[in-house]
């Protein structure tokens, strides 16, 4: 598969670029867009994390990629889907996820539902996929609520325990959210 460009009515979601690095990294390193990770990222951990990326890209053929503002051309994080890798198997292998992550200047505008819905279009009819899940640490209300908006749905049975976190870790009971393709 080539390059991935999709667009919305406000963004470019597109390949990552080397001048992705520095943005990313510094979002990356912010604690309140890390609140809900284990820890912030130092800046070789958050390239580490988008040659991560582009592998998945060349061995699945998507992955998280950037987003852009059409109208500044700035880089307000990512957004994309995954075949995510757990240290152990969860219940609902195999699966494809969808994710974001945005620069806190750039919360409360949509962007996450706008470009998530996008991405699902894409996963739904480009793809042929026909579930799509996401997921996050029970405390993360925001994400959740960004799932609701794009039409996932929880069921609390499905809920996990993320297996590269160690027991007793406060961010280790997840929720999952599921969509069936239309």
């Amino acid at each position: 598969m080539s390059d991935i460009y999709l667009e919305t009515d406000r963004l470019i979601l597109r390949p990552w670029r080397d001048e992705d690095l520095a943005p990313f990294a510094e979002m990356n390193a912010d604690p309140m867009v890390m609140e809900y990770f284990p820890s912030t990222l130092t800046r070789t951990q958050s390239d580490d994390l988008v040659s991560r990326a582009q592998t998945k890209f060349l061995n699945d053929g998507f992955c998280f990629q950037p987003a852009e503002e059409k109208d500044t051309g700035s880089f307000i994080g990512f957004v994309g889907l995954s075949v995510p890798s757990f240290p152990s198997p969860v219940p609902f292998q195999p699966c494809v996820e969808i994710g974001w992550r945005l620069d806190k200047k750039f919360w409360g505008r949509g962007y996450a539902s706008e470009a998530a819905l996008c991405w699902l279009g894409f996963g739904f009819e480009t793809l042929g996929l026909s579930e799509i899940v996401s997921f996050t640490a029970e405390q993360n209300r925001r994400s959740q609520r960004v799932m609701e908006r794009i039409g996932m749905r929880r069921t609390v049975d499905d809920d996990f325990l993320h297996p590269a976190l160690p027991d007793q870790h406060p961010l280790q009971r997840h929720v999952l959210y599921r969509l069936s393709r239309p």
